[in-house]
């Protein structure tokens, strides 16, 4: 079965998480500099088998778009322009940032470790991905 990847897109960093071949779980896959994105998916995409992808779609509280929204819709065409094989699932990203936060606080982690973005990045991107997991069954 193929993987679905995860993308938590931001302007200096990205977070990508993936599902084991089962589709059943979600896992931080790695954190990298947006502006390697499109060579790392390239990459990845010739050594595994990956079916779709998430891109969060960020919101306000009210349902409209954020303020980040723009940028991200515009890495989403680019995407599909550069990879338009793949299906791209666009999913709502309200409060993934807080919740990985809170996850980082519930491991254990200390402080100096709770202020690594990237893995702030990385953790939302896996909350995006098994959430979507979690509504699928």
């Amino acid at each position: 079965m193929p993987r679905i990847l995860s993308i938590d897109y931001g302007q200096k960093r990205t977070g990508i998480a993936v599902t084991d071949e089962m589709q059943i779980i979600a896992s931080g896959l790695t954190t990298i500099p947006t502006h390697t994105l499109t060579d790392f998916l390239k990459d990845y995409f010739s050594k595994e088998n990956v079916e779709a992808v998430l891109i969060g779609e960020p919101k306000q509280m009210n349902g409209q778009p954020s303020g980040s929204a723009s940028v991200i819709n515009g890495f989403a065409k680019h995407f599909s322009n550069v990879f338009p094989d793949m299906k791209v699932i666009r999913v709502d990203e309200r409060f993934t940032s807080k919740m990985a936060f809170q996850t980082m606080i519930d491991s254990g982690l200390s402080k100096k470790q709770r202020q690594n973005k990237g893995l702030i990045d990385e953790i939302s991107a896996t909350i995006l991905l098994q959430d979507y997991l979690s509504s699928k069954k």
